[in-house]
């Protein structure tokens, strides 16, 4: 993975885009900034962060995917590689249903992902330290160089979607207290049944994330 730092960017998605269309795509590349000023979040909101945070879109091909990955849980695949990686360093951060990340009851972050063509985009803001009262932040130092190595690395070794949907079913209980958003609506996870293929059974409907 080729990373490239910036010092500021109005949104790593939107450059990395542009990036690929001006460029063409030859080999996954990675866009990372502490200073995002007007960031995308999940359902074409923005994602408000400080200076300081985490800011970062990457690019691979359909064909670099676990084979056993399904696309529409692409978001959770990404999600839980990273709190893989900064839970080896003792970091309590969980992952809410589908994108959210956590630490205790406040959300410090999120993934979205998109499919355009052949090519994968993901991206994750987070919360490196203080930002809004509503919001929490990481509870351990980010090492930018040591934890995005570590994090790629880990997406190059094309872990199966088996192998985390084993390891993130655990956790789900802990979404179960919350809401989520459905059509613009929030709706309770309370009863929500998680399925193999990383949707969800609630209201007699399955859900799965569009993010």
């Amino acid at each position: 993975m080729e990373i490239l730092f910036l010092k500021e960017v109005d949104s790593t998605h939107t450059y990395l885009k542009n990036y690929i269309k001006n460029n063409s795509f030859t080999k996954p590349i990675a866009i990372v900034t502490n200073n995002q000023t007007n960031g995308i979040g999940s359902r074409d909101n923005t994602w408000e962060g400080k200076n300081g945070n985490l800011f970062l879109s990457f690019v691979i091909h359909k064909d670099m995917l676990p084979s056993d990955l399904p696309i529409q849980s692409a978001s959770i695949y990404f999600s839980f590689l990273l709190k893989e990686v900064l839970s080896y360093d003792n970091s309590s951060i969980w992952l809410k249903w589908p994108n959210d990340f956590y630490i205790e009851d406040k959300k410090i972050g999120g993934t979205i992902t998109n499919l355009s063509g052949n090519l994968l985009y993901c991206g994750i803001g987070l919360n490196l330290k203080h930002v809004q009262t509503e919001f929490g932040f990481l509870d351990i130092d980010f090492d930018m160089d040591k934890h995005l190595n570590r994090y790629f690395d880990i997406i190059a070794k094309n872990v199966s979607w088996k192998h985390i949907f084993s390891k993130y079913s655990l956790e789900f209980i802990k979404s179960c207290q919350l809401k989520t958003t459905v059509n613009n609506q929030k709706i309770s996870l309370e009863k929500a049944i998680l399925n193999d293929d990383g949707s969800i059974y609630i209201d007699n409907k399955k859900v799965f994330s569009l993010r």
